[in-house]
């Protein structure tokens, strides 16, 4: 599906980083695929919240600086195909997104739909199996951190208003059925009085709604979360930075090595 050109469906940003935090960005790019043209919408609503997770990818780049932990961002909009998604449920490829209709989404044959998976979907989460099995291998091969297992945090982002429903929450954990690590982030982030925090808000995490987190996290059996964080404060390089340095200080604080 992609031209030479055309960008890789994800980015590695610090491949050799030294750290056991591997971060993921599902949602980094509203970058649409040449062969793909708008899917029928207009540019102003590919920018939107539909289009992609506004200031997750800054969070992400800036947190794997302050981490020295090595992320994988995908290189195309989530209209392309959902990389959070089981490629077989409807909202893989949505028809309609906050309201908006999708009509480059609708009517795909099943080789279409394929091509999608095969081109963007699957490259990306390959790249995100080889990033855990080289920080695995490194920690492996290190006496002093022999006994300790990749840590997976995904990075996100929620419009502040979906549907006319406000979201009250600054930043949310999500998780499934291992509270290990959004618990204990939780704990910490609830420390600071001017956070309204979230506890798996406005979303959850389900193998039916979700792919990163069950596939890499809870089928691996390592330590996992995804911060969703509230669009506004961090649609901007200054506020994308705040939030990283805040999550830095929690991840330290929980497991300061």
């Amino acid at each position: 599906m992609l031209s030479a050109h055309e960008p890789p469906p994800f980015e590695i940003v610090r491949p050799h980083a030294r750290s056991r935090f591997v971060l993921t960005c599902d949602h980094a790019s509203h970058r649409l695929p040449e062969a793909l043209g708008s899917l029928g919408i207009s540019g102003a609503d590919l920018l939107t919240h539909i289009g992609w997770d506004i200031g997750a990818a800054l969070v992400a780049r800036h947190l794997a600086e302050l981490l020295d932990a090595t992320a994988v961002l995908s290189g195309y909009s989530r209209l392309a195909i959902d990389c959070n998604r089981p490629p077989h449920v409807a909202t893989s490829i949505p028809p309609t997104s906050g309201g908006v209709s999708i009509p480059g989404n609708t009517d795909l044959s099943p080789a279409a739909r394929q091509a999608r998976v095969d081109s963007l979907f699957r490259p990306y989460h390959d790249a995100i199996d080889r990033a855990l099995d080289a920080c695995a291998a490194r920690l492996a091969s290190d006496p002093e951190s022999a006994a300790k297992q990749p840590v997976l945090l995904s990075i996100h982002s929620f419009t502040p208003e979906l549907l006319g429903q406000k979201r009250p929450w600054s930043i949310s954990l999500l998780y499934g059925e291992d509270t290990r690590l959004a618990h204990a982030c939780l704990a910490e982030l609830r420390r600071d009085p001017s956070l309204v925090v979230g506890d798996n808000e406005p979303y959850r995490v389900s193998p039916e709604t979700d792919y990163t987190v069950p596939v890499h996290g809870v089928a691996r059996g390592i330590l996992h979360t995804a911060f969703e964080i509230r669009q506004d404060g961090v649609g901007t390089e200054a506020g994308a930075r705040t939030w990283a340095e805040r999550l830095a200080r929690t991840i330290r604080a929980i497991d300061p090595k």
